[in-house]
This record gives structure tokens, C-alpha cells and sequence, in this order.
């Protein structure tokens, strides 16, 4: 169960064959793919990625795809979001306001008024924020990805005041990046939050696979 992973097709080292190749390998029941883009590849991604979601029967993981929309100024996010539905995203995430990059002020914010599932690793996020999040039902991601995931703590103490949702993300770009069952919820378990984020995770997946 993993929401969040890369491809070339963006920033990634795998194929999206070779990804879920290893996802499955991994035991793992399903997972997202969601490159990133912005105005410049949202169309292009979601083409490519779309090819090889009408194989889903032949591979041997369950999966969505979708895009995580990345470092676009926070006034534009639901314009992209719009954009990624009608181009038949399954899942669109934001790449949230993390410490360890210089994304603009206010994406939080923003992505959590627009049409998205989930907003990636949010960082210091705002209580204000977090209370958005629970009430337009967008999950706050608790993250595997390093340097992302140094606020998970932060997030899910934050996230269960206000009852806003958790899901995991790996964030995987690398074939290093992706963890088996076992990590994963090693990661759920050193947040520290009492939501099962397992099966949150699992809910939003079997909410999208339509």
C-alpha cells in the first residue's frame, strides 16, 4: 500500500513496468503512480501513464495513476488539478510546503482548496490548514521519503487535534525508495498518531479504483 512513487517519466529511475515489477516483489496490495508535472508535461504524463493503466490486467499490482503537482505558485494549483481530472488523472496529490525545499508559501493552503486526494508531505503545517484538510476530506500524508519525512511527528500530532485523515506515501524514486509491508508500517508506527493509517490508505485506493 503505497500512494506515492515516481517514474522517468518524471523525475524516477524506474519504468512504470519496472516500478510495479518491484512493488509486487515488495508484497505490497497496491500503489499510486504519480509523477510530477506542472503546465509544461501535466498532458503528456498522463497520456504516457494512462497507456499502460489500459494493461492493468497483465501486471501483477493493483495501481492507480495520477501526478503530484510540484512547486506550481500556489494561485495556480486548482487550475493544474482541473486540468489532471479531465486528462483522466485517478489520483492527484500536491506536493506539500516540505522543510527541506524552498516551495512557495501558501501551496499548502491552496492545494487543500482545490480538487486533490492528498497533500504530500505538508511540512510545518498550519492548524488552520489541517482543519481544511479535515473538512474538504483531503489526507495528509505521513512520508517515507528522506529529508520529507523529518515532520511526520509534526503532522500527525497536528492531523489527529483537528481529525484530518493520514495515508502513507514512500515518495519512491529509486528502487532503494520502496518499502515492503513490514517497513511501512514501521514508519505508521514511529508517527506516533493512533489513526490506522493502513487502512486509510487502503479506503482511499479502493475509493478511486472505480
Amino acid at each position: 500500500m503505497d500512494l506515492h512513487s515516481h517514474t522517468i517519466l518524471s523525475d524516477g529511475e524506474l519504468l512504470p513496468s519496472e516500478l510495479l515489477r518491484r512493488v509486487a516483489n515488495k508484497k505490497l496490495e497496491f500503489c499510486a503512480i504519480t509523477d510530477h508535472v506542472d503546465f509544461s508535461n501535466v498532458s503528456e504524463i498522463l497520456s504516457k501513464l494512462l497507456k499502460v493503466k489500459e494493461l492493468q490486467e497483465h501486471y501483477e499490482v493493483d495501481f492507480l495513476v495520477g501526478v503530484e503537482i510540484t512547486h506550481v505558485p500556489p494561485k495556480l494549483i486548482n487550475r493544474i488539478a482541473e486540468i489532471a481530472w479531465k486528462e483522466g488523472a485517478e489520483i492527484v496529490l500536491v506536493h506539500g510546503e516540505t522543510i527541506v525545499e524552498p516551495v512557495a508559501e501558501g501551496t499548502n493552503s491552496a492545494a487543500l482548496e482545490s480538487e486533490i486526494n492528498i497533500l504530500a508531505h505538508p511540512g510545518l503545517i498550519k492548524l488552520e490548514d489541517a482543519e481544511l484538510a479535515a473538512s474538504n476530506n483531503i489526507f495528509l500524508e505521513i512520508s517515507a521519503r528522506k529529508g520529507h519525512c523529518l515532520t511526520n511527528g509534526y503532522v500527525a500530532k497536528i492531523a489527529d487535534e483537528v481529525g484530518a485523515k493520514l495515508v502513507f506515501g514512500s515518495d519512491a524514486h529509486a528502487p532503494s525508495d520502496l518499502l515492503n509491508k513490514e517497513d511501512v508500517i514501521k514508519v505508521v508506527k514511529g508517527c506516533g498518531t493512533n489513526q490506522n493509517i493502513i487502512s486509510n490508505t487502503r479506503k482511499l485506493f479502493k475509493e478511486l479504483r472505480k
